[in-house]
């Protein structure tokens, strides 16, 4: 009963602060998604499409994903006729960067730094964007979609427009809490239990190897398996009560970066008609190379200012 208590308070505490991020932006995008401001950042960022090998229009699922989610921006890859490479580098794209508001929003709870989620993830589009198209000389042919988007009718008038945004913003509230409550009890159960105790040391290797300590083998698992957002409530306590340090937050996070929600965001790519296995192995190779590389700066960091602390005090 205690567990329950304890996990259904803790449920509702993440819920609550998760959906103040949640609730306000959906809002806001759902206004902006019928306003001439999305269309006037799509222009923006049109020329600039040719350094990834695509075309102007592939503007618009980029946008789409990184203002609303993954699934407006395949939602806006089906509305296009694209080759097979200019998909399979959107997807790639929008693989490293989607959802940009919310996530990071759910980043800045967990501690790291706004510059460090931004840098990462908009680097990482646009460098996997660029190095694809430089080495894959294929996939010229037409992608040939498993389904068509939905055609939604679109409101008409201010007052339909907020009112879909408040329905919207309250189903991602509601969704949120139906996914994070239970979590969050099962992750009570599991600590009361000392499960979480023997699951950090079985994965102590595996932290070792990307330099994070493994009491902050949860935060990892639960942002690989459901996601940056819905399994912000686990990294969010783990943090807090954890012990989980600024250091290792942040390092967990560049690889769940660059490597998150590894089931559903790459099923949800295969109606698209493009390669998945790839996509799914380049994030996994992305996320080990730049997590190993930013520890080992890091800790080369901490040495050199020791050293220079052991000087001064000479």
């Amino acid at each position: 009963m205690e567990t329950l208590r304890n996990g259904l308070k803790a449920g509702l505490k993440t819920t609550w602060t998760l959906g103040k991020i949640i609730f306000p932006i959906t809002l806001l995008l759902v206004i902006l998604q019928h306003t001439p401001v999305l269309s006037w950042i799509v222009k923006l960022v049109s020329p600039f499409m040719g350094i990834f090998g695509l075309s102007g229009e592939a503007a618009i699922p980029l946008v789409l994903g990184n203002a609303l989610n993954l699934y407006a921006g395949i939602a806006g890859i089906l509305s296009l006729e694209l080759t097979v490479k200019e998909v399979f580098i959107l997807a790639v794209m929008l693989s490293f960067a989607h959802n940009i508001f919310i996530e990071t929003g759910v980043a800045l709870k967990v501690g790291v730094k706004l510059w460090v989620v931004l840098v990462v993830r908009f680097g990482l589009a646009a460098f996997s964007g660029i190095v694809i198209n430089l080495f894959w000389n294929g996939g010229g042919e037409i992608a040939k979609y498993g389904i068509a988007p939905e055609v939604v009718a679109a409101p008409e008038g201010w007052l339909a427009i907020g009112l879909l945004g408040l329905q919207k913003a309250s189903f991602g509230v509601l969704q949120l809490a139906m996914i994070v409550i239970p979590l969050m009890i099962f992750v009570q159960f599991l600590k009361d239990r000392q499960y979480l105790q023997k699951f950090s040391e079985k994965l102590a290797p595996f932290t070792k190897v990307i330099g994070v300590q493994p009491n902050a083998s949860m935060t990892l698992v639960a942002g690989l398996v459901i996601g940056l957002a819905y399994g912000a409530g686990v990294m969010i306590q783990a943090v807090q009560e954890d012990g989980v340090s600024k250091k290792d937050a942040t390092l967990a996070f560049i690889f769940l970066i660059a490597c998150h929600a590894v089931v559903e965001d790459t099923l949800i790519f295969i109606p698209l008609g493009i390669p998945v296995l790839p996509l799914l192995l380049i994030r996994l190779v992305t996320a080990f190379v730049l997590t190993i590389a930013v520890a080992v700066i890091w800790k080369r960091n901490e040495r050199r200012k020791l050293k220079e602390v052991t000087v001064l005090n000479g």
